[in-house]
Formats: C-alpha cells, sequence, structure tokens
C-alpha cells in the first residue's frame, strides 16, 4: 500500500502506531511512504539544503524507523517537484539529500517530474542522474502517466512503477478548462485499457528478473479504477489472487447526497 498523505503532512506517532497496529493483522503487508512535499516541493526547489535534511532526517525518525522495526516498510518516495530542473545547483541539493538518507537501512526511490532529468525519448534517465542513484542503490520509478513514460533501467535491488492514467489534456491544461461534456473527475480519472498494459508485462518481467522486489501502484484512484487495473495486471502476471469484480463508480458529485 502507497501512503499518499504523508506527502501533505508527515503522520503523528498516534498515527503510525495506529498504522503498524493495522498492518500486523495483515499477511505480507507492507507500507511504502511518499517523503513530504516540504523536502522535495518547498526547501529542495529553493536550495535549502539543510533544512531538507533536517526534515527528511525528522521523517526517518518519526515514521520510516518504526515500520521498518515492525517489518512492514516497503519503499519510501521522494517525488521530485515539477519545478525541479536539472543544472548544476540542484544536482548539488539532490546529492546532499540523498546523502543524509539511511539508503542503506531503508529502500528508497527517486520520481523525476521535470522532463530535463530524462533522455531525448523520455523513457530512461538521464546518465548523470542515474550514476547518482546507482551509487546509492536507490531506484528511479518508473512512470507511466501523461507526458512522462519512464519505462527503462533501473538503479537499485528492487523497482518501482507508478500508474498516473493518460488524461494529458487535463493534466496540463488545467482541470477547470474541461468541455462541459467531460465527466472526468480529475487528472487520474483514467481507466487503462487492457491494451495499455500489455506492453508493461515483458518490462515487469525483465525487473523481476534483474531486481529483488517489483513494487507496482495505480495513481488512478477516481472511483475503483486504480482497483479495476489492479487486479487486471495481477491476471496478466498470472498472480494468484482472491476474484473480486470491481464496480467502477458513477458519481460525479457529491450534490444528491
Amino acid at each position: 500500500m502507497e501512503i499518499n498523505s504523508t506527502f501533505y503532512r508527515p503522520p503523528g506517532e498516534r498515527q503510525v502506531a495506529s498504522w503498524v497496529r493495522k498492518g500486523s493483522k495483515l499477511l505480507n503487508f507492507e507500507f511504502s511512504l511518499k517523503m513530504p512535499q516540504l523536502v522535495s516541493h518547498e526547501h529542495m526547489v529553493r536550495g535549502e539544503k539543510e533544512d531538507a535534511v533536517r526534515a527528511a532526517e525528522a521523517f526517518e525518525r518519526c515514521c520510516i524507523r518504526p515500520l521498518a522495526e515492525a517489518g512492514q516498510l516497503g519503499s519510501v518516495l521522494i517525488q521530485l517537484s515539477p519545478f525541479f530542473p536539472k543544472n548544476e545547483a540542484n544536482l548539488r541539493t539532490l546529492i546532499y539529500v540523498l546523502d543524509s538518507l539511511s539508503f542503506l537501512d531503508y529502500r528508497y526511490a527517486v520520481e523525476f517530474r521535470h522532463s530535463s532529468w530524462l533522455n531525448d525519448e523520455r523513457e530512461t534517465i538521464d546518465p548523470e542522474a542515474m550514476e547518482i542513484l546507482s551509487e546509492r542503490r536507490i531506484a528511479q520509478v518508473l512512470i507511466d502517466g501523461p507526458g512522462l513514460h519512464v519505462r527503462r533501467e533501473n538503479s537499485a535491488g528492487h523497482a518501482y512503477i507508478r500508474f498516473h492514467g493518460r488524461n494529458y489534456d487535463i493534466w496540463y491544461r488545467g482541470e477547470k478548462k474541461k468541455k462541459e461534456d467531460d465527466y472526468r473527475l480529475n487528472r487520474y480519472d483514467y481507466l487503462y485499457k487492457i491494451e495499455e498494459l500489455m506492453p508493461w508485462i515483458p518490462r515487469i518481467r525483465e525487473a523481476e528478473l534483474n531486481e529483488q522486489m517489483v513494487r507496482i501502484y495505480f495513481n488512478n484512484h477516481a472511483r475503483s479504477k486504480a482497483a479495476k487495473n489492479a487486479f487486471q495486471l495481477m491476471d496478466l502476471l498470472c498472480i494468484p489472487h482472491e476474484k473480486k469484480e470491481i464496480q467502477l463508480q458513477n458519481q460525479f458529485t457529491l450534490g444528491c447526497y
């Protein structure tokens, strides 16, 4: 399970303890966590390296370490800001922050959101950035999303894959500019077709051969679409699971409640 709420606000001690209690009741269950935006979207963007490190280290202490000690930690996702392009200053900031983390003890993954970190085809990470991650055994996040399709290579002993959907128009032009007959709720309101998932099967199989663990998360969460696509991908990968029919929700607003 990928926890997104930690991006907006670091959890308190009681909240983390609650996750540990709930996770202990489930077999082979783990939490992947998103680094707070205070680190990646505020301090790092402004070049405030020391502040970023203090906030990241605090997150490790209060949230990452307790889950790891309980055997329930998956990976820690650092989603960089789309306003954090590749340049010399930001390279130094990235290295400084990564080196402050306990990357030998916990599994970290970095998601690049600005195209300057990618090659011309936007399918692989810039070699300089890849070297930074590889030296620290930190994974680059493989992405299926509007405009960014990082689908090849990896840099660690584990792989992290995220499906964001493909609503390119909403993603880049703003949700308020949708047409009146467009009933998509937001940029994540997208249902992948089977033929869109199929090209990922050999990539996932390759990652399984090269890496110790592959974690896959669907972020197209609107109206139960992530759950439906997750079950479909499990079927394509021949992963056994309890059969469950996912009914997509047709509720567009809360007006009738």
